[in-house]
């Protein structure tokens, strides 16, 4: 038995990167809130106009999430940080800016939620690719808990405290409340040290794009273990994203429930997220890493067929029951699958790996999205239901048939493994 790692909240650059992703999230979450309420209260947006404001703000994942990851594992990944947060805060407090001017117009929201997206991409990427250089991979379990339970905190919480900030200051203060939470999380991220290990790396002559991009996809789809991971997230969240398309349509019209149960039917998502996140690390530990994320697949993600039940009175609470074990399952794989996804990838492909994941779990949010739409639309609410229901309960199965259910350990990549000199002739146009 190996002694337990040492824990990441002693380092002081693991701490300044929590502290700066509270506040990135806090920003996030707010903005996600705000945006579309100032939408239809100031603009008088339809719904079309609002879905093109959702669809925006992840289309960015599909247009620039591939080479984003090779710039990321190009540059010192602090820095990606710092200048997305920077970016981010200049974009949203222009909103109110244009609002008290009497100039604000919905192509500027369409503009300031697709270069908003774009930011995020970089900071999603750097803030997962620079965590195994922070903390270690044997401390990634740990770190990755703590990350997971963030983002779970700030789905139940920030919403909601960007609801109350719209009601009680209007859409455009709280749009600039969440500029200066990015301000903050720029500020915070001072404290996180870049790789010497890293810098080295980037100043080696830089290649074509593609060739980078397609290393990337090699390394993830060329695996059985990491392809495995790939397609039982892209499938949970292709299942998910199927239901979620469609709930507001069935609480509101059909069962003829309030927007308020609607939010709190969510919330229970964000509560399984934070259940599985904790409860990663002690699963791992008893029947060892792979073995967990295989058999929480089987222990949960079948239950995830009684959301399809959902309805009046006791059915609602069947179907929270579901929709919770569903995300219990996620918020396990969120901790455990990243981190084994981290282990198993050297350092100078950290941003392409998670680019590529990035690529296909958003991809599969928009495909998810207008399928739900399409079948609701041409057979029914309900069999979009049904049929989102059967893709996340099923979608523990690639894991299960792959090597990954035999890991007890979190395996091992070197960190230097990819790093080589190039010719000069490969750099970059």
């Amino acid at each position: 038995m190996h002694p337990p790692p040492e824990s990441p909240w002693r380092l002081r650059s693991f701490r300044a990167l929590f502290a700066a992703s509270a506040f990135s999230h806090l920003g996030t979450n707010i903005g996600y809130v705000a945006i579309p309420l100032l939408a239809v209260t100031v603009l008088n947006a339809g719904p079309g106009q609002a879905g093109a404001l959702a669809a925006l703000s992840t289309a960015a994942f599909l247009v620039i999430g591939l080479p984003a990851g090779a710039w990321v594992d190009r540059l010192p990944r602090r820095r990606v940080l710092v200048a997305a947060d920077a970016a981010r805060a200049a974009l949203l407090a222009s909103v109110p800016v244009a609002w008290w001017l009497d100039v604000l117009s919905l192509p500027q929201l369409y503009a300031v939620v697709l270069l908003n997206g774009c930011a995020t991409v970089f900071f999603d990427i750097g803030s997962q690719s620079v965590l195994p250089e922070l903390v270690g991979r044997e401390r990634l379990v740990p770190a990755n808990t703590a990350v997971v339970s963030l983002m779970a905190g700030a789905n139940i919480a920030g919403r909601g405290a960007g609801g109350l900030l719209v009601q009680l200051l209007t859409a455009p203060a709280a749009i600039l409340g969440a500029a200066i939470a990015y301000l903050i999380s720029a500020a915070g991220l001072s404290g996180v040290r870049d790789s010497d290990a890293h810098t080295t790396t980037s100043t080696a002559p830089w290649r074509r794009l593609g060739a980078e991009i397609g290393e990337g996809l090699r390394h993830v789809l060329g695996r059985p273990d990491l392809r495995a991971l790939a397609l039982t997230a892209t499938l949970s969240n292709l299942g998910a994203q199927m239901i979620n398309a469609v709930l507001p349509v069935l609480f509101t019209r059909d069962l003829g429930l309030s927007a308020g149960a609607l939010g709190l039917y969510w919330a229970v998502g964000g509560l399984g997220i934070l259940l599985g996140a904790v409860c990663a690390r002690h699963a791992a530990a008893r029947f060892g890493h792979g073995r967990a994320l295989a058999l929480a697949g089987l222990w949960f993600a079948p239950a995830a067929s009684a959301v399809a039940l959902i309805g009046r009175g006791p059915w609602l609470w069947v179907a929270a029951a579901g929709w919770l074990a569903a995300t219990t399952k996620m918020g396990l794989d969120n901790v455990l699958g990243v981190s084994m996804r981290q282990r198993l990838t050297p350092d100078a492909l950290l941003g392409r790996m998670n680019a590529t994941f990035r690529f296909l779990l958003t991809g599969a949010l928009a495909v998810g999205s207008a399928l739900g739409g399409l079948i609701g639309e041409t057979a029914g609410v309900r069999v979009a239901v049904w049929t989102g229901a059967v893709c996340l309960a099923g979608a523990f199965l690639p894991v299960l048939c792959s090597p990954v259910r035999r890991m007890r350990e979190l395996p091992t990549s070197s960190p230097t493994a990819g790093r080589r000199t190039l010719p000069h002739h490969h750099r970059a146009a």
